[in-house]
């Protein structure tokens, strides 16, 4: 039972997204939309059709990351990778970026390498435009801003027709309603970055009372990866962000109560059968050497066989060098013992000297470093002859005189030796039958114990690592409490669970019993968790985008963007609510408000203006 809880690391490698070949469903009677789900941790893309031949999956996955290198000295330029064709994020952890702050797209150039990705992935073949409609998602309240730079990313960089703007949450709900669900409802979407509360009124988005928690799985991930890199700083380099990751969408939980499951994990016994341990790479050779001592002379003598090469390689390039220069400067020395004198003038002013004396000393120097070189070089051979000579095997040195009183001490000493007989193996050991004094594969184990259930709840207690916000309950009475009794009864009829960060086994009974605990007593409700919280934000976009290809409801088109500016939205049912810019109105300035006025008081005591 203890070895079934070892789970083992995947660090899986992502694989590069081919160029898809797109069918001719895509492009006739006419293009079809293309969905683009532009989520902060994932960026997933698809064709919406309802012809069977087009495939209703994303047919792109891939992480909102770009790494840009800066060039290979050799004179390479620089290469950017996107998304999947990064391999594994670790090693470029210090190069990646994000268009993303928080949930919002702000860095465009980097969205702008995003969307070259999916269109080149996607086969979009038209030239010099995207003739395909965008169906596109943001965040919840986007900045006026985000929206006018992504559309004006769209319309003016890739010539898009036209192009739709919903939330990803409501595209969820929308995908995952059913015919007895009500319109209204309270979506609790989270996600990487943030976590949304959103009530839906008659099928419509209150904007002004939704809410957001600075709290995701990003946050989550990064709390895990301290407290473990506290608990195994031998461990701190192979603890990553990718690995954490891992543990948080296979290994944690939440708890439907978290006071009382700290106290069940104070138990051993519970501990023992609860507790997963995680297994890193590590390698079976021991830390100490288990060489004899002649393969650690062997060894020792192939490395200064090896440097010796090394050092006698570089004496003739340095040798070659110097011959060279000196023949240079002794070749411009005959230019002036012949009285050439122009030439050697010329040769001086390419050398940088300034006199003859000067090449002299050069001429000196160079002749006396070229010498002790070849000195350098032929004692090197000497002792490379004097090492191939010592190296010879060797015999034992016999003395003549003495040599029958030796054979007899060697005859005596041989009469002993089957009372050593039992204590030589012992001595002769191989050094490499030495086991080592504990288990590597225990020593490089994480054990993972109330971490399971610490990270993950962050999303209900930010406290746990500072954070100055409300949780998820404090967030949602606060928002349903905005509304009255009846309005409430509506909400929490249809609480709706989305988003990546909402895959935690028990998170949907830790929000049943939060509600129990805040809802009058005998009072109804109902919690339903997305079929897909990952994927069903673009399966709703898709489904939209298939019905109302052929209405202008939700769709801003190219003379919309060039009349009412890239900040436009044209609401649906799934988009945020649109909010203009009202700037305020200046009065005109005339010749009479610019000049300068006194102010006279009439016989009354009225004020009067005079110029």
């Amino acid at each position: 039972a203890a070895a079934s809880r070892v789970f083992a690391f995947r660090d899986a490698r992502w694989a590069p997204d081919p160029v898809l070949e797109p069918s001719a469903a895509v492009r006739t009677p006419q293009p079809v939309p293309l969905v683009i789900d532009n989520g902060s941790f994932q960026t997933r893309a698809g064709w919406a059709s309802a012809d069977p031949a087009v495939p209703a999956e994303p047919l792109l996955r891939f992480r909102s990351l770009a790494a840009r290198s800066r060039g290979a000295r050799g004179g390479a330029g620089a290469e950017t990778q996107v998304g999947n064709d990064l391999g594994s994020p670790e090693p470029l952890r210090w190069l990646l970026r994000s268009p993303f702050d928080r949930n919002v797209p702000v860095q465009l150039e980097l969205q702008e390498l995003l969307l070259d990705h999916v269109f080149q992935r996607l086969g979009v073949a038209s030239q010099g435009c995207v003739d395909h409609p965008i169906v596109l998602t943001e965040a919840v309240c986007n900045p006026l801003y985000s929206r006018q730079m992504m559309s004006e990313l769209l319309f003016e960089c890739y010539q898009v027709p036209k192009v739709s703007y919903g939330v990803d949450s409501l595209y969820s709900f929308y995908h995952n309603r059913r015919q007895n669900w009500p319109c209204s409802g309270l979506v609790i979407s989270s996600g990487y970055q943030c976590t949304h509360i959103l009530p839906v009124l008659e099928g419509r988005l209150d904007a002004k009372n939704c809410k957001r928690i600075n709290l995701g799985g990003c946050q989550a991930a990064v709390y895990l990866q301290r407290l473990l890199q506290l608990k195994y700083p031998g461990h701190f380099a192979a603890i990553t962000l990718s690995r954490m990751e891992e543990i948080l969408h296979e290994h944690s939980y939440i708890a439907e109560d978290y006071i009382e499951e700290l106290q069940k994990w104070r138990s051993p016994e519970y501990y023992e059968n609860n507790m997963h341990k995680m297994q890193l790479p590590f390698s079976n050779k021991l830390l100490g050497s288990t060489l004899t001592s002649e393969e650690k002379q062997e060894r020792r003598q192939q490395q200064l066989r090896r440097l010796q090469e090394l050092n006698a390689r570089r004496r003739e390039e340095k040798l070659q060098l110097d011959q060279e220069r000196l023949d240079r400067l002794l070749y411009v020395q005959e230019l002036l013992e012949d009285g050439q004198m122009d030439q050697f003038h010329k040769a001086l002013v390419e050398l940088n000297m300034d006199s003859a004396e000067e090449l002299q000393s050069y001429i000196n120097k160079l002749s006396l470093s070229v010498e002790q070189t070849k000195q350098k070089i032929l004692q090197a051979e000497v002792n490379i002859e004097v090492d191939v000579v010592d190296s010879k095997p060797e015999t034992p040195d016999l003395d003549p005189i003495g040599s029958e009183q030796s054979l007899e001490d060697v005859e005596s000493i041989n009469e002993f030796e089957p009372l050593f007989a039992e204590e030589q193996p012992e001595v002769e050991k191989p050094v490499a039958a030495v086991q080592p004094v504990f288990n590597l594969a225990e020593y490089h184990q994480l054990f993972l114990g109330t971490e399971r259930i610490r990270a993950p709840e962050i999303v209900f207690q930010p406290s746990l690592i500072g954070e100055d916000q409300a949780g998820i309950a404090e967030t949602m009475q606060y928002v349903l409490e905005r509304y009255s009794k009846e309005q409430q009864a509506i909400l929490v009829q249809n609480v709706f669970l989305t988003g990546g960060n909402t895959m935690y086994p028990g998170l949907k009974a830790r929000v049943q019993k939060e509600l129990l605990e805040m809802r009058p007593f005998q009072s109804s409700f109902q919690v339903h968790l997305a079929s897909s919280p990952v994927l069903d934000a673009w399966y709703g976009a898709r489904d939209w985008a298939v019905e109302y290809t052929t209405r202008e409801e939700g769709w801003i088109t190219r003379k919309d963007y060039e009349e009412k500016g890239g900040e436009y939205l044209k609401e649906h049912c799934a988009s945020n609510v649109y909010v203009p810019i009202r700037l305020p109105k200046q009065a005109p300035r005339t010749t009479e408000a610019l000049a300068p006025s006194r102010v006279l008081t009439s016989s009354t005591g009225n004020p009067q203006e005079s110029l």
